[in-house]
């Protein structure tokens, strides 16, 4: 009897088996179907490009002379690392990287801060205006900010002017073109804001509440308690802001050209690529320059994260 028993269990259990191997089959199908779309874009808009831009690194490749493509082994790369636009180029990125980083982690944190903060009024109104930038699309609002900026019939320096303070040429000159590029840069600050304050509002109270009691003020918590606690979002921040300024192109090439005006100050590595592959034609050198980007970009990368261990602070791992 026993036997039958468990005859029967093991058909059950072989039956149970196979309609759940069955659904997950189902479930898979579905899923590949649903993410086909993303799959495809990605190997054709993604993956085979990149492929491409490999292979053309070590071919002398000419858009106006296509048929004229042969391969030249790693002729591209010494160039690359005897060219001195390239060293021009990375000081000009380099620079600009000192000053936007900097600006660019600090704003939404003093931001998120102050909207945070229970004593502020109208904290959703100011959250929304802060954020409502955002969705500007990046090359119409390069153009209001030239606007904006104008030397002479700008917002900016009409106001200065209007207190005595002369304005200065913000677009012409060496001196404040990247300040002018750090405020366009200040304007997309909205994803980093919300995710800052996010993270500030799901610190515990108690901790707080710990501090006061110890006598601890205001800046003395934040130092201590807030920003170990949101140091993560820093370091996410950290790590997406330095990769973005290696890609800097955009707010520089629609604001001034592919030229590099004024006086090289905006002869960013992104505008130097750009032009060796539209300008000179030069696919081959251009793409050998995008793949020693994204090598650079790679090794910061893993600088950026083997220091993560001695300042970000994850309260999962102290539990």
């Amino acid at each position: 009897m026993s036997t039958m028993f468990s005859e029967l269990s093991l058909k059950n259990l072989r039956l149970k088996r196979r309609k759940l191997t069955a659904l997950g089959r189902t479930e898979a199908k579905w899923g590949l179907l649903f993410l086909s779309p993303w799959i495809i874009g990605f190997f054709l808009w993604k993956l085979l490009p990149m492929i491409a831009s490999l292979i053309f690194s070590f071919t002398e490749f000419n858009l106006l002379h296509r048929e004229d493509m042969h391969f030249i082994g790693l002729e591209n790369y010494r160039l690359f690392f005897n060219d001195p636009l390239v060293g021009s180029a990375v000081k000009v990125s380099l620079s600009f990287a000192l000053i936007a980083l900097p600006i660019g982690i600090a704003q939404p944190i003093l931001m998120a801060a102050m909207l945070v903060d229970g004593r502020l009024w109208a904290r959703r109104f100011f959250t929304t205006m802060f954020y409502m930038p955002r969705i500007v699309p990046l090359v119409s609002a390069v153009y209001i900010w030239a606007g904006v900026m104008n030397a002479r019939t700008g917002w900016f320096n009409l106001a200065l002017e209007s207190v005595g303070i002369p304005g200065p040429d913000w677009l012409y000159s060496v001196t404040w073109i990247y300040p002018a590029l750090v405020i366009i840069g200040l304007w997309g600050v909205g994803d980093m804001l919300l995710y800052t304050m996010a993270t500030m509002q799901g610190i515990p109270t108690e901790l707080y509440e710990a501090a006061r009691v110890d006598g601890a003020g205001r800046l003395t918590t934040f130092r201590h308690i807030t920003l170990p606690m949101i140091s993560p979002i820093i370091f996410y921040n950290l790590v997406l802001s330095t990769i973005g300024i290696l890609m800097y192109f955009l707010v520089p090439f629609v604001l001034k050209g592919p030229t590099g005006d004024p006086g090289n100050s905006t002869w960013f590595f992104g505008m130097y690529l750009y032009k060796s592959a539209f300008a000179y034609s030069n696919m081959g050198y251009a793409s050998t320059m995008a793949w020693m980007m994204f090598l650079f970009a790679i090794v910061v990368t893993i600088i950026l994260f083997s220091t993560a261990k001695y300042w970000v602070y994850y309260a999962a791992e102290e539990a």
